[in-house]
């Protein structure tokens, strides 16, 4: 601390006496010298005190991996919101291919003094992925909440909708509708959403053959491939990871000249927006988001009060939304 004071203090050309009574935020500093220190533990690169980060704005990264899943916009929409309330600003910071990684997302984010950050489906879900820049947010002491199950060991709270239920819903769903021969339609290996929900198949099941596994990108063009696969290996019903990953298994069905439901179900994850609009509307496990998306801004705004929130999950309940997509077993 005695070093930070002495740094700052010569960049700036004050006493360190002077930094102090910044950094503490007491009377007897001028505004401009005030702001001239701050700008310079910023360019040193050193934390700003937790009751000055952010203060300009109360800025509040948001960053979402996409917005063509609607369910992404579906939380910005609610966090956002909840955040506002509380007077604190929403940054969206959306990833494209090619364009800004979450990692040049958390350097920006740390450039402008954020009060704290919201990952909802980002790389912390993925095992294999780089999980560097939180790290970087775990030692400056940064507020953060992710959205949904992460690897271990990071350190954060989380708001998670719970898988293993989601799946045992969807499973009991298709059985009870004749199906024996079940699929899966997953995001990538490391992905941690998509193991428990593996797992909890297995477990339900008693079995679950790997032939019965599909992995793919979350995306319909991702699901029709997957389920193009599946279909030729007989399976009838399909629980699958996220709505447009059960959209593109629709699709493979319709290419297969399969009908929906008649001979092949579908169960989507989610329960996003216009689901029920689809064409035969989604049958679907929907995530509590305005549940959840309120947790999230308790659990950060605590954090930015002050507060100590551990690094625990917390599960929300899913809700099975039974619609058009499933039907009885075809008869073979």
């Amino acid at each position: 601390m005695t070093r930070r004071l002495a740094v700052v203090a010569k960049k700036v050309g004050v006493s360190e006496a002077t930094v102090s009574r910044v950094l503490n935020g007491k009377p007897g500093v001028s505004e401009a010298t005030r702001q001239a220190v701050l700008s310079a533990l910023d360019v040193l690169g050193y934390e700003r005190p937790t009751q000055l980060r952010g203060e300009r704005a109360r800025l509040v990264g948001l960053v979402l991996p996409e917005l063509q899943n609607p369910i992404f916009p579906a939380f910005a929409e609610v966090i956002g919101g909840a955040l506002a309330q509380l007077g604190l600003t929403p940054v969206l910071c959306t990833q494209t291919r090619g364009g800004v990684s979450e990692a040049d997302y958390v350097t920006l984010l740390l450039h402008q003094q954020v009060s704290g950050v919201v990952f909802a489906g980002g790389l912390y879900a993925q095992a294999d992925a780089p999980h560097d820049h939180y790290r970087q947010l775990a030692e400056r002491n940064i507020p953060v909440v992710l959205v949904n199950a992460a690897i271990e060991h990071l350190g954060f709270p989380a708001v998670s909708c719970d898988d293993a239920v989601a799946v045992e819903q969807a499973w009991r769903h298709l059985s009870s509708l004749g199906h024996e021969r079940i699929g899966l339609v997953l995001g990538p290996g490391d992905h941690v959403p998509s193991a428990r929900k593996l797992a909890a198949a297995r477990a339900v099941a008693g079995e679950m053959p790997d032939e019965h596994v599909a992995r793919a990108m979350f995306s319909i063009e991702g699901g029709h491939a997957a389920a193009t696969r599946l279909i030729e290996r007989g399976v009838t019903g399909f629980i699958c990871a996220s709505d447009p990953l059960a959209l593109g298994v629709v699709r493979a069905a319709r290419r297969k000249g399969l009908d929906v439901p008649r001979q092949v179900s579908v169960v989507g994850y989610d329960d996003s927006a216009l689901m029920n609009c689809t064409e035969p509307p989604l049958t679907t496990v929907r995530q509590p988001i305005e549940a959840m998306g309120k947790a999230v801004v308790e659990l950060l705004n605590a954090q930015i009060s002050g507060s100590t929130v551990a690094p625990e999950e917390l599960l929300f309940e899913p809700e099975l939304v039974v619609r058009g997509s499933t039907g009885q077993a075809p008869r073979d």
